[in-house]
């Protein structure tokens, strides 16, 4: 854990940043700039925005519909959106393999030991001693995920070192 703590923080700090601080600095600072680059110097624009409070209130006003519209657009009427999640699909590995932890260790092999089950008994075969302690096996561990343990990880690697792992 004392490993992934600083990536841990690093992610926060990436998130906060981008999210919430670039965001706010990047739209005050575009304000600031336009107006005092742009507006302050064309009297025309002066007579609209006669001091930057009145050009922040209406570009508020008329610039966040406009964004909304077009997040709206970006993510519902072009291609954009589809294409960056169709890359996004492409280059994630989990998608095409089983991801670890209760998928890889419990839901699928009980599938397959389902589907083997019920492929015998469609046979007209006898279901064995080990098919049976093997299926007692994943039942226990789905009772222990259902009961909030962990299925998987060695002790060492859990997040909360009180819980108890079931193999």
């Amino acid at each position: 854990m004392s490993k992934i703590r600083p990536f841990r923080y690093w992610y926060y700090l990436r998130t906060g940043y981008q999210l919430y601080f670039a965001f706010v600095f990047a739209a005050v600072n575009t304000m600031v700039v336009t107006y005092y680059l742009a507006i302050e110097r064309a009297p025309f624009l002066k007579e609209l925005f006669p001091s930057f409070f009145h050009y922040a209130i209406i570009l508020i006003i008329v610039g966040i519909p406009i964004l909304v519209l077009a997040g709206f657009v970006h993510f519902k009427k072009v291609t954009a959106f589809k294409s960056e999640m169709e890359i996004s699909t492409e280059s994630n590995p989990y998608l095409y393999k089983l991801p670890p932890g209760f998928t890889k260790t419990v839901a699928f092999p009980y599938n397959l030991l389902m589907s083997e089950i019920l492929l015998k008994i469609a046979a007209n075969e006898k279901i064995t001693e080990k098919e049976i302690s093997e299926m007692k096996k994943i039942q226990k561990q789905m009772e222990h995920l259902i009961n909030g343990g962990y299925i998987g990880m060695e002790n060492s690697k859990l997040p909360f070192k009180d819980e108890e792992k079931i193999t």
